[in-house]
């Protein structure tokens, strides 16, 4: 095997042949070394290049399997880790010039956990300023480009993960999500992924000097951006390692009990008002039918209200943030996040006050009303956004653009706030006028099931196919 296709592998594939030495974990990491010096420059995905240090860990790990040392699950995959993430002795700007310099005294859980697992770290991906957008760009680093074309923006606040895992830079990206931000950039990118539940990953970032607002810390999850659904499986299991850093982390194992007889599947189309596009009509269809093909039973059912909900945790999140971090955008962001910000307060008005408090407690209500409708339907397929991925910038097209971006995104910032899991999937690859772009779907799952959602993507997976071939084709052309 060549190096020119160690870097396509997966890394389900991969760790196959390394973990059994018949190729090097030292190889693994220079072909996506050498991958990403090759597109790296057109995406900026890759805003630190860490490959000097992969390299040398990977010739460590190869030494010690050779002394007679068990190779960890992930071992010699390359992986990537976003810049808002503390990583030891690497900055922690989370996008803003200010931040530069916030260099971290010690690895996050998630690093650490994947660390531990064999993985190696390649580069660290760019976010947008303060990880708050679903398109990336910042003063700091600049644009992220989407590898399908500069007329589609790469998704955020993982944008830099999604759109470099789908290069091929790298087998895993991780990334996190507090209204999407893993979502829209598999959405963006025909990548898989899955927002973890509340409590699942272990997370802390040892450089931050004072604890995140308690929404952020109960709408916020770390996660990982792959190409593949498998690779979920195989990852996420080392992603959950309890860290003691994360009082409130659960340790249950990344599979639970199987299920007695076919899983019956809620299939929604609803969008709230929101136009759903014919692609998007058309990928749902898709998805459905891979699901009754897969034996799951899809039935059409509205799930409780997921509007109400999404919009009032959202709400509730542009409260905490205006009260705990609008002073620190006013001094530190630039001109263009400040103006979002401005226009996100006029999409979801901050919920302040008692009124914060009463919708933090009603989060309880949301949350029993989707458990009661899971205990008879354990997944729920639906739209991730009701239209096709929208341009780069679009959020900063005042209130039209904010609306379009995120106002129709209740799908996504609904699970966020009521804690559940849901996958991103690509079910569609769309010919629209300015090319071929993916289209993406949720399924959410209950309480504790990711890997529900994940076996979910697995069968729209099988049917659709992965996104990153025709992607590479097309790449061949353009890079």
């Amino acid at each position: 095997m060549t190096e020119t296709d160690i870097w396509r592998l997966n890394a389900t594939d991969l760790t196959a042949l390394t973990r059994n030495r018949e190729i090097s974990a030292e190889e693994a990491v220079k072909a996506s070394i050498d991958r990403m010096q090759q597109v790296n420059p057109a995406l900026n995905a890759v805003v630190e290049d860490l490959s000097s240090q992969a390299l040398d860990r990977a010739r460590n790990l190869d030494k010690a399997v050779g002394d007679g040392e068990q190779p960890g699950p992930l071992h010699g995959v390359p992986v990537t880790i976003k810049i808002n993430v503390d990583q030891k002795g690497h900055a922690t700007s989370n996008g803003v010039v200010a931040l530069k310099d916030v260099i971290a005294p010690d690895d996050a859980p998630v690093v650490s956990n994947l660390q531990k697992a064999g993985a190696i770290v390649i580069g660290r991906t760019n976010t947008p300023e303060f990880s708050f957008r679903a398109d990336t760009d910042n003063d700091l680093h600049g644009r992220t480009h989407n590898p399908w074309g500069r007329h589609i923006s790469p998704g955020g606040s993982s944008g830099g993960a999604g759109a470099a895992v789908m290069a091929g830079i790298g087998a895993l990206a991780h990334g996190n999500d507090i209204g999407g931000s893993l979502r829209f950039p598999a959405a963006a990118n025909g990548a898989v992924t899955v927002k973890p539940g509340l409590g699942r990953v272990p997370a802390w970032n040892p450089s931050q000097s004072a604890e995140r607002g308690i929404l952020a810390q109960s709408m916020s999850v770390q996660g990982l951006i792959t190409r593949s659904a498998a690779d979920l499986h195989l990852s996420m299991p080392s992603l959950i390692a309890p860290d003691p850093r994360d009082p409130f982390h659960v340790p249950m194992p990344w599979r639970g009990e199987d299920q007695t007889g076919p899983i019956k599947v809620a299939f929604t189309k609803q969008t709230f008002g929101y136009d759903l596009h014919p692609e998007v009509d058309k990928a749902l269809d898709t998805a459905r039918d891979a699901l009754i093909e897969a034996g799951y039973v899809v039935e059409e059912v509205a799930p409780p209200d997921n509007f109400e909900a999404g919009r009032g945790g959202y709400r509730a999140l542009m409260g905490e943030v205006l009260t705990l971090l609008k002073a620190d955008i006013e001094a530190a962001g630039s001109k263009t996040i400040r103006d979002i910000f401005e226009v996100y307060f006029q999409e979801f008005p901050p919920i302040v006050g008692t009124d914060l408090i009463k919708m933090l407690a009603k989060r309880s209500h949301y949350a029993r009303e989707w458990s009661l409708f899971m205990q008879n339907y354990p997944l729920v397929l639906s739209p991730f956004l009701p239209q096709p991925f929208f341009k780069p910038d679009r959020d900063t097209e005042g209130a039209e653009g904010v609306h379009e971006v995120l106002g129709c995104a209740v799908y996504s910032y609904a699970m966020n706030f009521i804690g559940l899991p849901a996958a991103c999937v690509p079910a569609r690859l769309a010919e629209l006028p300015h090319g071929p772009q993916p289209i993406n779907i949720q399924i959410a799952a209950r309480r504790w099931r990711e890997d529900m959602a994940v076996d979910a993507a697995a069968a729209i997976e099988d049917r659709v196919g992965q996104m990153c071939l025709p992607l590479w084709k097309k790449m061949g052309t353009s890079f």
